[in-house]
């Protein structure tokens, strides 16, 4: 309901806000030269996290080279980052380029890093049309930001 709720409009994206405000608050996990790391407000399943270039575009193909570098290995610094706290036994990974292909924020180009586990569907979306999440997303948030210090000091 707060999606649903929330202002639409303006010129800058949630996205790009993110940087400017309060890091927990805004659940910012990860700051690059060039890309950042931020819990989904509303996720597909627990420890679900957006990737972004820091440069507001809908396309990877209006990505220079070192910003496809850093957004990858931001990727792949999220991948390493939940293998090692939450153990998942999968993950889905990608993104939704265009409103037709389901972006809700189709002028802020953003890659989805979702843990799976096997198992990890059930009944609930499908028949009452809910979600159930085992952990607050600040609880997660305060478990993963000391990781993603670590792992991105070794890289």
């Amino acid at each position: 309901m707060n999606y649903i709720k929330s202002p639409r409009g303006g010129r800058q994206s949630p996205f790009s806000a993110a940087l400017d405000g309060d890091e927990r608050e805004n659940l910012l996990l990860h700051r690059g030269k060039l890309s950042f790391v931020v819990m989904n407000k509303y996720p597909y399943n627990c420890g679900h996290l957006l990737v972004l270039p820091q440069r507001e575009v809908a396309d990877p193909l209006d990505l220079n080279g070192d910003e496809s570098v850093e957004l990858w290995r931001s990727v792949l610094l999220c991948e390493k980052v939940l293998r090692r706290t939450m153990k998942p036994d999968g993950f889905n990974i990608g993104f939704n380029i265009g409103s037709a292909s389901g972006a809700g924020l189709p002028k802020h180009l953003h890659c989805h890093v979702v843990p799976r586990w096997d198992g990890d569907t059930n009944f609930m979306p499908v028949i009452g049309e809910i979600k159930v999440l085992p952990q607050a997303l600040e609880h997660l948030y305060d478990q993963l930001l000391p990781i993603f210090s670590e792992e991105a000091g070794t890289n």
